[in-house]
């Protein structure tokens, strides 16, 4: 258990910095590419040509193998809480490396999430060995394509709801990752459950870097936050066998609950910081 809080509040950390630089990079990868739609290949290839991009990719990735080891002793709950964590790791390094100040209520989100995340190590219990219902890989294949459809209808919104829908299909683009995660057995290319993955990792790349440049980035992140923790945990409790330690059930929900929550307050530190303007 200890191994798994550790792995997860890693990916935490990888995921909380790899924000920022995408956010940033996304800004200035060509605003307008891509006319309407939420689903702008184009944008994702001007922001891969960034070096910050880049290297948020590469944290990215350390991030997910952090994510792997963690879902494999940790209910899907628990690692869910653990990476809206990494809105925490990010408002703590903006303190340090951007210069920000964090407000009274920030502060207090930044303890709060601190403190959901001990009392879910207090009172998680071991990942669920339920495989869950036959159909399950399917549909989270299904899902994947649909936040495509998803993506396309969102960018013909208005900015705020735009960004609120880009931002939560692509918390939930990452949410399918995590479930398929736990009902991967082997890597087998017949496998429903690898290709909702790999479907749903992309889909969730490509709409939040949309919504990192087509909206508020603070409210996309409020909803990626929202997607990526409470689908995968109402799954993982539902059909995978995810429980608490006997007789803590409400201590783990106060501790999710917390944790999410305060990691809500400080979605404005997904918002890369402005550059400094030139001096003529």
């Amino acid at each position: 258990m200890l191994f798994g809080m550790i792995c997860a509040l890693g990916a935490a950390l990888c995921f909380g910095t790899a924000t920022v630089l995408q956010a940033a990079a996304a800004r200035t990868a060509a605003p307008g590419t891509g006319g309407g739609s939420g689903v702008d290949v184009r944008l994702l290839w001007r922001a891969l040509r960034q070096w910050r991009y880049l290297l948020g990719l590469a944290l990215d990735g350390l991030g997910f193998l952090l994510e792997v080891a963690a879902l494999r002793v940790l209910p899907l709950y628990a690692v869910g809480a653990a990476l809206a964590a990494s809105l925490a790791v990010t408002a703590a390094l903006s303190t340090r490396l951007l210069g920000t100040r964090l407000r009274s209520a920030e502060r207090a989100a930044v303890a709060g999430v601190c403190g959901g995340l001990a009392l879910l190590a207090l009172a998680a219990g071991p990942e669920g060995r339920s495989p869950g219902p036959a159909p399950l890989p399917w549909t989270l294949l299904a899902a994947a394509a649909a936040l495509l459809l998803l993506g396309a209808a969102a960018g013909r919104l208005p900015a705020r709801p735009r960004a609120l829908l880009l931002g939560l299909g692509a918390g939930l683009g990452f949410g399918v990752v995590e479930v398929a995660v736990r009902l991967l057995d082997g890597v087998r290319p017949a496998d429903p459950a690898l290709w909702a993955l790999l479907l749903g990792g992309a889909t969730a790349f490509l709409l939040l870097t949309s919504a990192f440049q087509r909206g508020a980035v603070t409210t996309a992140t409020a909803g990626m936050v929202l997607g990526e923790t409470l689908a995968p945990a109402g799954i993982g409790l539902a059909w995978l066998g995810d429980r608490t330690r006997p007789g803590l059930g409400p201590l783990a929900l106060a501790g999710f609950a917390l944790a999410v929550a305060s990691a809500l307050a400080l979605a404005r530190f997904g918002e890369p910081p402005e550059e400094p303007e030139a001096s003529s």
